[in-house]
């Protein structure tokens, strides 16, 4: 099987956050930065080069395959602020309504700046999220 290349590291989160040149998707950053951190009561981990995890929880899949991911995170990525929702978002359907302007993927939350979306909806659909991730870790 191969080894999973993003793994946590010791890479510095200020260092990569201040590294990033647009000054309103840094400001957004740190916004997201404050916000999971008080969602997990977690502090900010470097995943890989370019993600920010908070947390973790422990995975295995029935062909064996296992290992460790972040129970919510983010990353600023050229087109799109990405916010990690590791459950998906097949159960926060009211949730997602009340969002705003937003693309999603399988656990991928694509947004182009804060302003497009209702802060206090994504703050409850990140500690939800995070609160799930966290039972079904409790129950493996």
């Amino acid at each position: 099987m191969a080894e999973l290349k993003t793994k946590q590291n010791d890479q510095s989160v200020e260092k990569f956050l201040k590294s990033i040149a647009d000054k309103s998707t840094r400001e957004d950053c740190l916004a997201i930065l404050q916000l999971m951190k008080q969602a997990t009561k977690a502090e900010p981990k470097m995943w890989g080069a370019s993600i920010i995890g908070f947390g973790t929880y422990h995975y295995k899949y029935e062909s064996g395959r296992e290992g460790d991911w972040f129970l919510t995170g983010f990353s600023p990525r050229k087109q799109n602020l990405t916010l990690y929702i590791m459950p998906g978002f097949a159960r926060y359907e009211e949730l997602m309504q009340k969002l705003g302007k937003y693309k999603i993927g399988k656990s991928c939350l694509y947004i182009k700046r804060l302003g497009d979306i209702d802060m206090a909806v994504l703050k409850q659909l990140v500690r939800q999220s995070v609160a799930h991730m966290s039972r079904v870790n409790m129950q493996q």
